[in-house]
């Protein structure tokens, strides 16, 4: 049964991902158009009729953070008001999401304030990938399919990696369940990073849990920032005893000195995915770039045709 035929849209964070999309899918993207006011206001209008359509709104919600959110919000806004019959918020990269509980008194939780955002704007569905918590999913009132890119990013290891030669590493305690699910594709061992954060973006390491003597490392984590807790995990791997050190990471925020911080790393590669556009400044020779177009493009088929979604992606 189909809920109606679809149309994709996409605002401005990763218009790129939304065409990849599109191209699997076999449909042209749905026409906007987005400007801004002098003042700073986003001025939107969907350029062709949504009414009874199933409409799937792609847009990464990151840097800057704040227009891309908004503009996501006026896009639902805009399809709720023109009649859409569900309105579906692909959002490959959920921002806000590291704000996902309180840690001192009068901090906000903003991860559940997006969320209800999201909602009251309109939005039936949302769809998004490999959260920074998965307990965000639980802040929502409306469906959440949680897609990951761990089969994607363990398909390219596949390429290179040796089983006696190989180690999975998660570079903290938190992040043990996917380091150990992208070990299982790969048929590897995992170690673990004992740390701890002294102030926002640093780390010490405590203790490496587990044999990493010899082998080559590949440090596996949701996110790269400014780069400098992984990378400072890389150093240590290797003054430990590791050979050849990678970094993987779905989603490539790489703010700040992050490029530079890599590339002046004993990093061997970096291999992040597309959820976040790599722009021009922030290119480099250790940074590959691999696709989840195809991965969202399946569930928003199967969510179109309301089949599962877990049976495709199931970790």
């Amino acid at each position: 049964m189909f809920i109606g035929e679809m149309k994709v849209f996409s605002g401005n964070s990763n218009p790129k991902f939304a065409e990849d999309i599109c191209k699997h899918l076999g449909i042209p993207q749905g026409k906007t158009t987005i400007e801004k006011f002098r003042d700073g206001e986003i001025n939107l209008v969907i350029e062709e009729t949504v009414r009874g359509y199933d409409v799937f709104i792609v847009q990464p919600t990151c840097t800057p953070v704040n227009d891309h959110l908004m503009e996501l919000l006026i896009m639902i806004d805009a399809a709720k008001r023109a009649s859409a019959a569900r309105i579906n918020a692909v959002v490959p990269y959920y921002g806000y999401a590291r704000q996902d509980r309180k840690t001192r008194g009068r901090e906000p939780i903003s991860a559940k304030l997006v969320a209800n955002l999201l909602t009251t704007a309109g939005a039936d569905r949302v769809i998004t990938m490999d959260l920074h918590a998965g307990q965000i999913q639980g802040y929502f009132d409306i469906p959440v399919d949680h897609l990951t890119s761990v089969q994607t990013l363990a398909n390219y290891f596949k390429q290179i990696v040796n089983d006696e030669d190989y180690v999975i590493v998660s570079p903290d305690l938190g992040g043990v369940t996917r380091a150990r699910t992208f070990s299982n594709h790969l048929n590897l061992p995992i170690a673990i990073i004992e740390k701890r954060r002294p102030r926002p973006n640093e780390s010490e390491v405590l203790n490496i849990i587990g044999d990493i003597k010899g082998k080559n490392a590949i440090i596996i984590d949701d996110i790269i920032d400014t780069a400098g807790t992984i990378t400072n995990a890389a150093k240590v791997l290797k003054e430990k005893g590791a050979k050849d050190v990678y970094i993987t990471a779905t989603h490539g925020v790489l703010s700040g000195p992050a490029r530079e911080r890599i590339a002046k790393s004993v990093v061997e590669k970096c291999i992040i995915t597309d959820t976040i556009p790599l722009h021009e400044g922030l290119k480099a020779e250790k940074i590959e770039v691999v696709s989840v177009a195809e991965t969202f493009a399946k569930a928003i088929r199967n969510i179109n045709s309301n089949k599962s979604v877990s049976s495709l992606f199931d970790m």
